[in-house]
């Protein structure tokens, strides 16, 4: 592990939160996730599945967790639904890296409940051009390639 590596750790508020050591509002734990109520919510509700085991993202995370995780996500959102909050829909949302809008630099999967008229919108800065279907099949390429050699 490098010198930041472990000093992201040992400085980690999602660990710290896992581990009890610092405070939440806890909706659910087992023995591989919490979740609880983000501190800066997008909408009422926001919650956060986070693994109890330190992975900055996607890459680090094994995939029984990872699985776990988006299982645990899926639940939440039933339960969101389900709840007197009368949310109208659900965002399942994850950043994986700063570039990708990564503040806490340990993996979390957000579930936000979302209700007409809340005022977030994800409209991308840049207008959406398609995309050549030539370019589309070598990008397809690349990505096959690496699957078939990473696995």
């Amino acid at each position: 592990m490098t010198q930041n590596a472990t000093s992201a750790l040992q400085e980690c508020i999602f660990c710290d939160i896992s581990a009890g050591r610092a405070e939440a509002s806890v909706v659910h734990e087992d023995e591989t996730v919490v979740v609880f109520m983000a501190l800066h919510p997008v909408t009422p509700g926001h919650l956060l599945v986070v693994p109890r085991e330190h992975a900055v993202g996607l890459e680090d995370l094994d995939r029984d967790t990872g699985a776990h995780v988006w299982s645990v996500g899926h639940d939440m959102a039933r339960a969101l639904r389900r709840s007197s909050m009368r949310c109208e829909g659900i965002n399942v949302f994850l950043c994986d890296g700063e570039v990708a809008f990564q503040t806490v630099f340990h993996f979390h999967l957000h579930v936000i409940p979302r209700y007409e008229g809340d005022g977030w919108n994800l409209p991308p800065d840049l207008e959406e051009e398609e995309r050549k279907r030539s370019l589309l099949d070598s990008d397809a390429q690349v990505i096959k390639d690496t699957i078939a050699t990473t696995g």
